[in-house]
């Protein structure tokens, strides 16, 4: 398989999370420009909600399709590989927000909710009436957050996420049927979520693919050619993706020294470690610090979370 496309939105370049938290747009806007059919591609950071309204299709998101109908609502967590076929009469909403601070907040208030939003599904929301009529208000308010440039704008976007979610997780537990429409994941979909769910867990640690591969019960070899054919990249494209993304995160939202950031995520020494940031980024982490943080004080809607 080529590479996977890294979209920001769809057609546009890749873009960090911390830049924009959340963009709305209806279906059709996106779609419409592309004969109502989007290829495979993924988000780093960013997770869609997508909410059918009107019209279907199908959508497929790592190696299991489902199909689209009136009143599907569709989950696709930052870094699955994903694409729809829509008709044309398609139309709803499409939220696209950052992914790690609505997990952030949900580990606070709302732990049960952490697999909702981490696992690609397609609902069903037809089978829950009563908590469907609080979808489209939800829809609508962050679609106004995201029109606007006000004071705050990360907590409320946030909070109306979480809210959102909060809805999709009752309509899937009103129903032993809503969990999910069109099937279960495939055995490779379910080995590549083991996967992530590892590097999630040991990235700090730095463990070898052997390791990870050894968890699975796959060779090294064959763990590589499972991601290249899901995801596009290597195992260690994977691992390093994830562990650029965190070293992200600690340069713009923390005050620790380089060497400490290092530490943190497993280097032998803050040398090592910038090597390799350069090496994934093109710049150095201070130069990446510093950028970032002359963005965010020329934009002083975008705010740390």
């Amino acid at each position: 398989m080529s590479k996977i496309p890294n979209y920001a939105l769809y057609g546009t370049d890749p873009k960090p999370p911390w830049e924009d938290f959340v963009f709305f747009e209806r279906i059709p806007e996106r779609s419409g420009l592309h004969n109502f059919q989007i290829e495979p591609h993924m988000h780093d950071g960013m997770l869609h909600l997508l909410y059918v309204r009107r019209g279907g299709g199908d959508t497929f998101v790592d190696d299991v399709k489902w199909p689209l109908r009136e009143d599907s609502l569709v989950i696709v967590p930052s870094q699955c590989v994903h694409g729809f076929r829509f008709t044309s009469d398609i139309d709803g909403p499409v939220v696209t927000a950052a992914q790690r601070p609505i997990e952030s907040l949900a580990a606070v208030s709302a732990p049960y909710l952490l697999d909702t939003i981490r696992q690609p599904a397609v609902v069903d929301t037809s089978l829950s009436p009563r908590h469907a009529e609080a979808l489209m208000p939800l829809f609508e308010a962050i679609a106004e957050e995201a029109r606007v440039q006000a004071a705050d704008q990360m907590a409320c976007s946030a909070a109306l996420m979480l809210a959102l979610f909060i809805q999709i997780h009752r309509i899937r537990q009103s129903s032993e049927h809503a969990s999910a429409v069109g099937g279960t994941l495939s055995r490779r979909g379910m080995q590549i979520e083991k996967f992530r769910a590892l590097v999630d867990a040991h990235f700090r640690e730095r463990p070898a693919i052997s390791w990870y591969a050894t968890a699975l019960g796959l060779s090294a070899g064959q763990l590589s050619r499972l991601c290249r054919e899901s995801l596009g990249m290597s195992s260690l494209e994977v691992i390093n993706a994830r562990v650029t993304h965190a070293a992200e995160r600690e340069l713009i939202y923390s005050t620790l020294t380089i060497k400490q950031i290092a530490n943190n995520l497993g280097f032998a020494d803050e040398a090592y470690f910038g090597r390799f940031f350069r090496k994934q980024t093109n710049r150095s982490p201070n130069e990446f610090r510093q950028m970032v943080r002359e963005r965010l004080a020329a934009s002083p809607h975008v705010l740390q979370e």
